[in-house]
């Protein structure tokens, strides 16, 4: 009976929309996409019974563009958004997506993202213990998340409108403190054996050893106990998301959702020496998982190839919700993708990062060229070239073997830059980003020495203030 009143009660108005926006995950690190460990049993049914992208890029990093870009279907040339600092509010020429919903009668939540710039545009925001540190013992977030999310399910779901609700997860993003069993589900070893010394060069970097020594055992010795530990939290979401995808069926509401899995970013574990975070432009960051569910318009367990990116999530789900907007965006319908109309939505990726290192670069199916456009703590050349065919996990650096192409793809790129200057009338947001670090005194460093004395994360509170507010 309850059941037969909730499909009279939905059958004529605009499906709900449930975005799962997951910082950090690396595909890659997920079953579904391949991964030799049952990391994500739950979301993998999941995928069988929507769509799965294969080839998703947050071409912008980290957090807040990402989420800008993913959340008003636009480019960082538009929203002028790169920096994880950025600076005052997100700007007015936008719109948002969850504007673009409260203005079509939908009821809108956002859980886990107060006070970002890219997280504007909601009617509540609702707050969880998502961060911490291993004083605080292991760290349930997800569990957290469901315990301020399921209600809010129930409470929106008793409305007369049609809701769009975030969901931030962020079992993913360090501190790594998945809870017992999930902690050891992935590693059967000595995390203390002191023949292997993987973990030297990590806590010999200076500007993360104080924030790791928050969280990691002071006499680790086992990189691979660590990267265990992303595995288990990703394992111990996956359990908790499916309380959510329960709680929908049980309510009958499960396929008048549009459900989307999405992340902000992927995350450097032991590569690139960008030790278990997530700068640097290389795959492992751009690279994100992308699933969508809404079986009354989208077949079942089809994987999508073709380049995409977060810019085309907002005019896809505003065309599955059959939703009328005058609104131009930058994305494209992924539904091109899906439907066998394109095979790509992108041939190149202008690509850009702003958190540790301030970088930009151009990306095909073949290549991936880096500038730096200042020093990095890294101490990385300014110039980086790979050849992504021969070498995916770009460790082999070609840019002084094949200078020719790395002058042509710098010549696509400039070609790329100047045309959406001239589109859009503004300038490129990640050539003018004086003190994007938010030390005062510095407008861009003059060496990677400099960079390196200056850049520092101590604790996990820290790690927070850096995504929750914009600098001024």
């Amino acid at each position: 009976m309850a059941k037969t009143k909730t499909i009279t009660r939905t059958r004529h108005r605009n499906p709900n929309i449930l975005l799962i926006g997951i910082d950090s995950l690396l595909s890659t690190h997920m079953s579904c996409y391949g991964y030799p460990k049952l990391t994500t049993p739950h979301i993998d049914h999941f995928a069988q019974e929507g769509v799965l992208f294969e080839e998703t890029f947050s071409p912008n990093v980290p957090t807040t563009p990402g989420y800008a870009c993913m959340l008003t279907g636009m480019d960082i040339f538009s929203t002028q958004c790169v920096a994880l600092r950025h600076r005052g509010p997100l700007t007015a020429k936008v719109t948002t997506l969850p504007e673009i919903l409260r203005a079509a009668g939908y009821n809108t939540t956002c859980v886990g993202f107060t006070g970002n710039p890219a997280s504007r545009g909601f009617s509540k925001y609702l707050d969880y213990t998502g961060w911490g540190s291993k004083e605080d013992g292991y760290l349930p977030k997800a569990h957290n998340l469901n315990e301020v999310a399921l209600p809010e399910i129930e409470r929106l779901h008793k409305s007369n409108k049609p809701f769009f609700l975030m969901l931030r997860h962020m079992d993913p993003h360090s501190p790594y403190l998945p809870p017992t069993p999930f902690d050891r589900m992935f590693y059967h070893g000595n995390e203390c054996d002191p023949k292997n010394d993987s973990m030297d060069p990590v806590f010999a970097f200076l500007p993360f050893r104080d924030y790791f020594l928050t969280w990691m055992l002071p006499d680790v010795t086992d990189k691979d106990y660590i990267i265990a530990q992303y595995d288990g939290a990703v394992a111990y979401m996956d359990a908790c998301i499916q309380r959510i995808f329960n709680q929908l069926e049980t309510l009958g509401i499960l396929d008048h959702t549009i459900v989307v899995i999405n992340s902000d970013h992927g995350e450097t574990l032991y590569d690139h020496e960008c030790w278990f975070d997530h700068h640097g432009i290389y795959d492992n960051t751009l690279k994100v998982p992308l699933i969508i569910r809404y079986p009354k318009k989208l077949p079942m367990g089809l994987r999508v190839k073709g380049m995409n990116q977060h810019k085309d999530l907002v005019p896809t789900l505003l065309s599955l919700a059959g939703i009328p907007t005058k609104l131009r965006f930058d994305g494209e319908n992924l539904m091109h993708l899906v439907q066998g109309k394109k095979s790509t939505l992108a041939s190149g990726l202008y690509i850009t990062e702003c958190t540790w290192m301030r970088k930009h670069g151009w990306r095909t199916p073949h290549w991936k060229l880096i500038v730096a456009l200042e020093p990095d703590f890294h101490f990385k050349p300014e110039v980086e070239l790979y050849n992504l065919l021969e070498d995916p996990e770009e460790n082999r650096n070609l840019a002084k073997k094949h200078s020719d192409v790395v002058e042509h793809l710098r010549r696509q790129m400039e070609a790329h830059i100047d045309k959406q200057v001239k589109r859009t009338g503004q300038t490129n947001p990640i050539l003018h980003q004086e003190g994007w670090h938010g030390h005062d005194g510095i407008s861009c460093f003059e060496s990677s020495e400099q960079a390196y004395n200056t850049l520092h994360i101590g604790d996990p509170k820290a790690a927070q203030k850096l995504q929750s507010r914009s600098r001024k």
